[in-house]
């Protein structure tokens, strides 16, 4: 097959190179090229020109690893979007997914209405009303991802600090989601093509002392720091059978929730009574060869070329949408028309 191989080429190509970006590119092109596949690398900018390449490419896939253009990640939906535009077969979460689960809070809204385990919250909009949430309590940009804006002194204890945390994140941010804090064991749980991995967990047991128990930015990109050795991954976690059980009918409904394709991974705390409460739903999470999915999946007995297989697998055997033409013919009998049965007598 010729797969192009999409990536953030404002961050990876820029004044001041991703590395990461780059290593994990090549890390996805030899394990392609091992299969026999063609692989072209498409940077994205947003000049756009991409665009008009992938277009006259004619290429049988694309392989998304753009989580967003020059680091803003908003901008990764509208790249799966032109995938689906262009009627390409793309790998990873759809255009509706991805942009869903940046949005943490509107994923918890669905999380709740159907009946999962989510922590209360609410937002706090610049110049609105603070949330009234039990403290401690965990605030975060409503709107980002990979840790950007969580520090130590994002979780507070009183109303002035939550004050003044807010007063700090809305100089940036519009929006800012307020959550209880919930104090426990930090699970991640990594899905592909619709199969459940094993469980890895955070474990924190090198954290300093009189530090938060979490994932911040420092701890996943200050390599080498003290938060960053206080968050040390394990896999498989060491869970009790019917807590596994349960975490990962947790997580896999949660994923369905939000719509989930080709692979993700859900966050979850496990509290003092063994409830376990969903932090974040993160549809195509990093899928670096040392990254926390590809440990996952290789705990389950998948080494990286079979995960990449994986994933271009499932993006290829995804249902496809019916022509325009049929989809409106099917959508006018249902309303009552008959003008363009012969578009479903055809596909017939």
């Amino acid at each position: 097959m010729k797969i192009a191989l999409l990536f953030d080429g404002a961050s990876a190509l820029g004044a001041r190179p991703d590395l990461l970006i780059l290593d994990t590119v090549e890390a996805i092109e030899r394990a392609l090229a091992a299969d026999g596949h063609a692989v072209v690398r498409v940077p994205v900018h947003e000049d756009a020109r991409w665009v008009e390449r992938v277009r006259r490419g004619k290429f049988d896939l694309a392989f998304n690893m753009c989580e967003g253009i020059d680091g803003v990640a908003s901008m990764e939906s509208p790249v799966i979007a032109v995938l689906e535009l262009l009627d390409l077969p793309y790998t990873g979460a759809s255009s509706w997914t991805t942009a869903l689960c940046l949005r943490k809070h509107l994923t918890n809204a669905i999380l709740h209405r159907s009946g999962l385990p989510v922590p209360i919250y609410g937002v706090a909009r610049r110049g609105g009303a603070i949330p009234a949430i039990e403290f401690p309590a965990i605030c975060k940009p409503a709107a980002e991802d990979a840790s950007l804006g969580v520090e130590q002194a994002s979780v507070v204890r009183s109303g002035r600090a939550l004050r003044r945390r807010l007063a700090e994140m809305h100089e940036r941010w519009e929006e800012v989601m307020v959550q209880r804090f919930v104090d426990g064991r930090e699970v991640n749980v990594g899905i592909v093509a619709g199969d459940v991995l094993p469980i890895a967990e955070i474990r924190f047991d090198d954290m300093p002392r009189g530090k938060w128990h979490i994932v911040s930015y420092r701890s996943k990109w200050d390599s080498g720091c003290d938060e960053d050795r206080g968050t040390t991954p394990h896999c498989p976690a060491d869970l009790e059978g019917p807590l596994a059980k349960t975490i990962r009918r947790v997580a896999l409904d949660a994923w369905r929730a939000v719509g989930g394709t080709g692979y993700g991974r859900v966050d979850l705390r496990v509290d003092a009574q063994g409830q376990p409460w969903i932090l974040e739903v993160n549809a195509n999470p990093d899928i670096a060869p040392d990254a926390g999915l590809a440990r996952m999946a290789g705990v389950a007995g998948m080494d990286y070329e079979a995960l990449i297989r994986c994933v271009c697998d499932e993006a290829l055997a995804r249902e496809r949408p019916l022509p325009s033409a049929v989809r409106w013919a099917m959508s006018e009998r249902l309303s009552g028309m008959t003008t363009h049965d012969g578009a479903l007598n055809a596909l017939a």
